[in-house]
């Protein structure tokens, strides 16, 4: 008779527990060795009661509240910088005339007008709310303009039109806002009044469920009448501060007046003032200052005028005409700007920044001297010793004789050594004929017709065939290295050991050593490398927090002495385009490897080729340069991607000037008419010159024989030499097989191949070779202006192109 057994769902009783009658003995047994943690003598957390515990968190609650409260009092108060909104109008149809002409009330307070060429600004002073406000405008399609205001803006007021909400433009505009990083924002719908009364409930309904993609807790207010504009001021008075991490940390400035004082003997070049409000942090003299698309300067001096738009002008009335109050106070003003003009800050040559970008080096660093005879004889002790083995040989056996006794792997010495010449191949030859040679590798397709489209004469005239072409290829590439990732075709007229002796073998990607400071390129001795970056980021930081920086403090209203600014800065501002400053942090003006992780925006399609000439909007800078993609993962190596791929986030690799993240990234591409189109958002991730991208090239070939565990293969080499040399590679087969190359058969690269399996007929046969990849210098820091945005009549859609 079987006996019973429990099944799975018997009930399980928890095991006794020792609790207080267990000894220290068995305690200590059971412990097996392993010791109780140690708390930290240094710090004594000292045990509070209830009552205790719940006012230290009101205390807290109470500072936090407090704070929030001190930050939003000091925002356009007397004692604090102007509340800077930025009016965005999303639609074409919306009048930006008619807004300002609601938000410009008398009754609200004192206004003063100020227009620089298309850019309409204006100050506005409220006595009654306590508060002023700095408007300024842009234009969704005026792309640098609307950006580089975003920087500085307090706040981003959004005019909506009440049947779409935002036209393509305003859409375009809002993605690169988003990817930039957004401030506070409010939204405002304009000429609502002028719809039925039946249909302004409808037209809302619908604005909301729009607006809901992108603000999903942001709710409209209108701005028809003046009571409107009262209360949406009231509200941007009232409303949380939304803090972007890369201008809290530094000290900027929004220009309000800029004077150019030319050198004496170089007209072109001279001292810029720069006079404006200080916000984020203190301002110090002896840092740089980044003039946004314009580059990086050195400070002379700060100068303390007096506010030009104090919230409680001095008025002195006139008897004979009362409106002229406001004028005269205006001219005392300014007269008493002159008079009480009086000198901040002075730079300290000693303590001042350099502007030193680049490391000189030195072409006789890296040479030898001769050996001395010392060295020498130091070398051949040490070879001798390293050429010792220890050999089992038969008692009273010579040095001699034990010469000529081989060991049972002797025989497989070779291959480790032609191993060994494939890694220590010579790196240093001239990168332009790999250039040259990688336009070979690209395989040769047809192309089958495209489906029918409208052709009529308007539609022609637009088109340019050139740059048709050009983009058709550039699929082609793309759909091929989707295919066939990293297959290249061996070329035939030049021998694969010298087409490919840059690359190497390697036994696993992941797990195999690579020296991150082998074979260096030379532009690596112009660049800056931090021994710990993480350290020297953190360590910065803390004295920001600490308040170390004495300069010029948050509000106050200052001039800054800039020195070395081309004139064309002061032509470019007179023009009407805003001119911004940023403080930079130590050590950010110097040139290394920025390494920012991206992902393909979903509105741009075209492929994107690496080493391509892309636009970089980088927190605060904007530059041109020729990145390296390449994949985002936690290895030590990185695989290099040939295209900007729309599925993952990948890295993008550039030589540019330090920048200490959080920063966020924006990539444009130029196009042919001079727009600026967004092909990527990201954010900035290390400045790593260690970090390895590896480039990998797929060398195939076809199995004509196959046996049990071997295979005779062709079409990889051509030549019996190229066999030789790559020996040692490993190969691996689409199905998943590995094997060795055992000996070349014949004279025209056909070898004999062992597998640790039986392959089939319609397997390919694979050799993986790798090589480091830099990126070029190709850093540029002038970006043109581009081209108002309009979205491009021609489909953008991506041609079917079949590969035979």
């Amino acid at each position: 008779m079987a006996a019973h057994r429990c099944g799975p769902l018997k009930q399980q009783n928890k095991a006794h527990k020792g609790g207080r009658h267990r000894g220290r003995g068995s305690a200590q047994r059971d412990g097996k060795g392993r010791l109780a943690l140690k708390s930290l003598s240094k710090k004594v957390r000292k045990e509070l009661s209830r009552v205790d515990q719940r006012h230290r968190a009101s205390q807290l609650r109470k500072q936090k509240k407090e704070a929030v409260l001190a930050e939003k009092r000091q925002l356009g108060s007397k004692d604090g910088p102007p509340h800077q909104v930025l009016v965005v109008p999303l639609h074409n149809r919306i009048s930006l005339p008619e807004a300002f002409r609601l938000l410009q009330d008398r009754d609200t307070g004192t206004v003063h007008l100020n227009e620089w060429g298309s850019t309409h600004t204006f100050m506005l002073l409220c006595p009654l709310l306590k508060h002023r406000w700095f408007f300024t405008s842009a234009r969704p399609g005026d792309l640098h303009t609307v950006l580089d205001l975003a920087k500085v803006a307090d706040t981003i007021l959004f005019l909506l039109d009440p049947l779409e909400g935002w036209d393509s433009t305003g859409d375009y505009c809002l993605s690169c806002l988003f990817a930039q990083g957004l401030p506070t924002c409010t939204l405002a719908i304009q000429g609502i009044s002028g719809l039925p009364p039946k249909k302004q409930i409808d037209a809302r309904k619908k604005l909301s469920k729009v607006v809901e993609k992108r603000f999903p807790d942001e709710k409209l207010v209108l701005l028809d009448t003046p009571q409107e504009a009262g209360m949406l001021l009231r509200q941007l008075a009232n409303q949380k501060q939304r803090h972007l991490a890369f201008r809290d940390r530094r000290a900027y400035l929004f220009a309000h007046d800029a004077d150019f004082v030319p050198n004496e003997g170089n007209n072109l070049v001279g001292t810029l003032k720069i006079s404006g409000y200080v916000r984020g942090q203190a301002m110090d003299v002896n840092s740089l200052l980044h003039i946004i698309g314009h580059g990086d300067f050195q400070m002379k001096q700060i100068d303390a005028p007096m506010d030009p738009f104090p919230l409680n002008p001095r008025v002195i009335k006139s008897r004979k005409n009362p409106g002229m109050a406001m004028e005269i106070c205006t001219t005392d003003a300014v007269a008493d700007m002159e008079e009480d003009l009086k000198v901040l800050l002075k730079a300290d040559p000693d303590r001042q920044e350099s502007l030193q970008t680049e490391v000189i080096p030195d072409p006789m660093e890296g040479e030898q001297t001769w050996p001395t005879e010392e060295e020498l004889s130091e070398a051949n002790d040490v070879l001798k010793e390293n050429s010792k083995v220890v050999k089992k040989v038969p008692k009273g056996t010579s040095s001699y004789q034990a010469e000529w006794i081989l060991d049972e792997d002797g025989e497989s010495g070779g291959e480790g050594d032609e191993y060994d010449d494939v890694e220590h191949e010579d790196f240093t030859k001239e990168e332009s004929q790999d250039e040259s040679s990688e336009e070979e590798e690209e395989e040769e397709c047809e192309t089958m017709t495209i489906g029918e489209s409208v052709r009529d004469d308007l539609y022609d005239e637009k088109v340019d065939e050139e740059a048709e072409e050009k983009m058709l290829e550039k699929y082609k590439q793309e759909r091929l290295e989707e295919m066939f990732p990293d297959e290249v075709d061996t070329p035939r007229d030049v021998a694969a050991r010298i087409r490919f002796q840059k690359y190497r073998g390697l036994k696993s990607f992941r797990t195999s050593p690579w020296d991150p400071k082998e074979n260096l390129p030379r532009d690596y001795a112009r660049i800056f490398q931090f021994q710990n970056f993480t350290n020297t980021r953190k360590r910065i930081f803390k004295g920001i927090e600490e308040k170390e920086v004495e300069g010029a403090e948050v509000g106050w209203y200052v001039t800054l002495h800039v020195s070395e600014v081309p004139v064309s800065v002061v032509e470019y501002f007179k023009r009407g385009a805003p001119l911004i400053a940023f403080s930079l942090l130590p050590h950010e003006q110097k040139m290394s490897v920025l390494n920012m992780v991206v992902s393909r925006h979903p509105g741009n399609t075209e492929p994107v080729k690496a080493k391509e000439k892309l636009i970089f909007h980088c927190g605060f800078r904007r530059f041109r340069a020729s990145p390296l993609f390449s994949q985002h993962t936690a290895a030590d190596k990185h695989k290099f991607q040939r295209f900007l791929t729309a599925d993952m986030a990948l890295v993008v690799t550039v030589y540019a000037p330090i920048t200490f993240p959080p920063a966020s990234v924006l990539l444009f591409k130029q196009n042919s008419h001079g727009m600026h189109s967004l092909i990527a958002t990201g954010h900035l991730l290390s400045v790593d010159p260690d970090r390895m991208v590896i480039k990998r090239v797929v060398l195939s070939g076809h199995p004509f024989k196959i046996f049990t565990k071997m295979a005779v293969v062709r079409y990889m080499f051509f030549n019996r030499e190229d066999v030789l040399w790559f020996k040692p590679v490993e190969l691996r087969t689409k199905w998943g097989r590995r094997g060795h190359i055992k000996e070349p058969v014949g004279t025209h690269g056909h070898m004999k191949c062992t597998f640790d399996g039986k392959l089939k007929s319609q397997d390919t046969v694979l050799m993986n070779l790798y090589k480091r990849v830099f990126p070029k210098w190709t850093y540029d820091p002038h970006v043109p202006e581009p081209v108002p945005w309009v979205k491009s009549e021609i489909s953008s859609k991506v041609p079917e192109v079949d590969m035979e």
